[in-house]
């Protein structure tokens, strides 16, 4: 197996610009940053509803941005059906709710401030997510 598209440079500068935005979330908010929680708190909650607004709209912009100066085709394909993929989406808000969070979450906010139960939970989604591979790669 050959890797081609390993980029160590630009996958550091990647986890260095994560990081960065969770601190400066985090000073200007006082909150740390994890996907579901803003989202739950988006729907549920009238407190911070604005910046949980301009964070979830960030994520959708993020790649159009991306593409508008990259110049290059990002393409997205569903090879599931809409229902599956909806009944999946419900059962991973679930799991976070469940789960006191979710992955990004618990791996970045978590683990950045060496939370125990955020660096079980990391491991935990890592070896799932393994397995899961393996699995499917033997069907």
């Amino acid at each position: 197996m050959i890797i081609s598209n390993f980029t160590p440079f630009l996958s550091f500068l990647g986890g260095l610009l994560i990081g960065l935005s969770v601190v400066i979330f985090f000073v200007f908010n006082g909150r740390l940053i994890g996907i579901s929680g803003i989202a739950s708190n988006f729907l549920t909650s009238k407190d911070n509803r604005f910046s949980n607004l301009l964070f979830l709209i960030g994520l959708i912009i993020g790649p159009i941005v991306y593409k508008i100066f990259s110049q290059e085709e990002i393409n997205i394909s569903i090879s599931n059906s809409f229902y599956l993929l909806a009944v999946a989406g419900l059962l991973v808000g679930v799991g976070t709710r469940i789960g006191g969070g979710c992955t990004s979450g618990h791996g970045i906010s978590g683990v950045g401030r060496f939370s125990l139960r955020s660096i079980v939970a990391t491991v935990t989604f890592m070896i799932v997510g393994i397995l899961t591979v393996l699995v499917k790669n033997l069907i």
